[in-house]
């Protein structure tokens, strides 16, 4: 406990899923949290968790990320931790794939972290330190699909190694997870498919699917300053289904 005394953190993608299972933590290891995303009726849900606040925010654009880091620091003074989660994925294939998907798909998952990094990073950087974790994907480490998804993610991976390299001057320390199929609802329609989960189960060397406390943790960590000389680091989380 008190891993994240007296920090402030945001956490896109903070009301469901991975984000959800950050926020309790980060809040339960003395963090106050800014649990953003889009979905209204989940923030009122997770903004009844003590020291959570849930706040509105369309990670694809670049005015709201404005609002959203202007109204925390007017209301906290800070920023010192930025969780990159927010994310949608896709079951079409390449042959299925349009223009209008691939840009819904990267404006998401790619630019909205570029954008959570550029604003949150100027503030950071006033304050002479901060730390910002995005989460990618197995996907992009292994290649697995030739799809929207898999290619916004190491969007993400490429931003994220160019950004620690640009701000590791200011004390800024920018990491990357990269989950394996994690049980989120996200994930709930591969959940249905037997056949598919089964083959991704069986290929997984421990044997099973991960859980989003397992991924918080591992976020936890990277955040805290526990991990003050890590910047840059890539950390795989998909029960070693990468090292096959």
């Amino acid at each position: 406990m008190g891993r994240l005394d007296n920090k402030i953190a945001i956490i896109t993608g903070g009301a469901s899923g991975m984000g959800a299972a950050m926020a309790k933590l980060f809040a339960e290891e003395g963090a106050t949290v800014i649990a953003a995303d889009i979905n209204e009726e989940n923030l009122a849900k997770i903004s009844e968790l003590e020291h959570v606040e849930g706040m509105k925010l369309d990670v694809s654009s670049d005015e709201n990320w404005a609002e959203v880091t202007k109204a925390v620091i007017n209301k906290y003074g800070r920023i010192d931790i930025l969780i990159n989660n927010a994310g949608i994925s896709s079951e079409k294939g390449p042959d299925q794939i349009s223009q209008a998907d691939w840009t819904i798909m990267h404006n998401i998952n790619a630019f909205g972290p570029f954008l959570g990094i550029k604003h949150a990073s100027n503030y950071m950087k006033v304050a002479g330190k901060g730390s910002i974790v995005n989460t990618s994907s197995y996907t992009a480490i292994i290649g697995a699909g030739m799809n929207a998804y898999t290619a916004s993610k190491g969007s993400l991976r490429a931003i994220a190694r160019a950004a620690a390299a640009e701000l590791g001057a200011f004390n800024i320390r920018i990491n990357t997870v990269f989950p394996g199929v994690i049980e989120t609802p996200m994930t709930a329609k591969l959940s249905e498919a037997k056949e598919a989960m089964d083959m991704l189960v069986q290929a997984t060397p421990m044997g099973r699917l991960g859980q989003p406390e397992e991924v918080a943790n591992a976020i936890l960590f990277l955040a805290s300053d526990e991990a003050s000389y890590i910047t840059g680091a890539e950390l795989v989380i998909d029960g070693g289904y990468s090292a096959r």
